[in-house]
């Protein structure tokens, strides 16, 4: 796998994306197996919208092995902070024909889209829909906030609308500034959020990501 120099901001936007996706249904069948799989339509289906909404795209690229005797694709997913992200996949051929590599390269591509959007394959649009509010659940956060004076009722539907983009970037701020163990840039960062974009970015976050704040903006305080 290879990435550009910081991802902080595609991962941010990949973040946003996935809380809104539900599972690639399985609409077509393999007779030989007697199965059914989500097909590459059924993939981009699934991922198109929520990686407009958040700026992010892909491009799958064929590429051969050594010798000829394997194809696959280069996909890399992109965001418009210029950050990427990429990976190869490539599958062995039994017979090199033209058909056989066309059909390798296709089985390829929707593994590897798949896999890079992190979504999974599921019956039923039924399901998808159920996939997609276990994400939204897993998501919330886990702690407690309503000491703070922050709501804890989910950030989807906060009083006052916030800027999707400009709470990407608050929070890629936090999250950068929680690595980089600076407790003055995470403080700065949340205090020039207003009382409605801390709720929002706070369910953005993880665990620890929040006890950070915790720790740089009430200085350690028990809470």
């Amino acid at each position: 796998m290879k990435q550009s120099e910081s991802i902080t901001d595609l991962a941010t936007a990949l973040c946003f994306a996935q809380a809104e996706m539900g599972g690639a249904v399985k609409d077509s069948n393999n007779p030989f197996f007697k199965s059914s799989y989500a097909d590459l339509t059924s993939v981009i289906k699934v991922i198109k919208e929520p990686f407009a909404r958040h700026g992010l795209s892909f491009v799958q690229l064929p590429v051969t092995s050594e010798g000829g005797r394997g194809v696959g694709v280069i996909t890399m997913l992109m965001h418009n902070s210029g950050q990427w992200l990429q990976g190869e996949y490539l599958l062995p051929l039994d017979k090199v024909t033209a058909q056989g590599a066309g059909s390798a390269i296709t089985y390829a591509r929707r593994y590897a889209l798949q896999a890079m959007a992190g979504i999974p394959a599921v019956d039923d649009d039924g399901e998808s829909l159920m996939v997609h509010s276990r994400q939204v659940k897993v998501d919330s956060p886990q702690q407690d906030m309503s000491l703070e004076g922050v709501s804890n009722e989910p950030a989807s539907a906060p009083k006052k609308r916030v800027n999707k983009e400009i709470m990407q970037k608050s929070v890629a701020a936090l999250v950068s500034a929680y690595i980089e163990d600076d407790e003055a840039g995470i403080n700065e960062t949340w205090s020039e959020l207003e009382r409605h974009e801390q709720e929002f970015v706070w369910n953005q976050l993880n665990g620890k990501q929040q006890a950070a704040i915790r720790k740089a903006t009430f200085k350690g305080e028990s809470l």
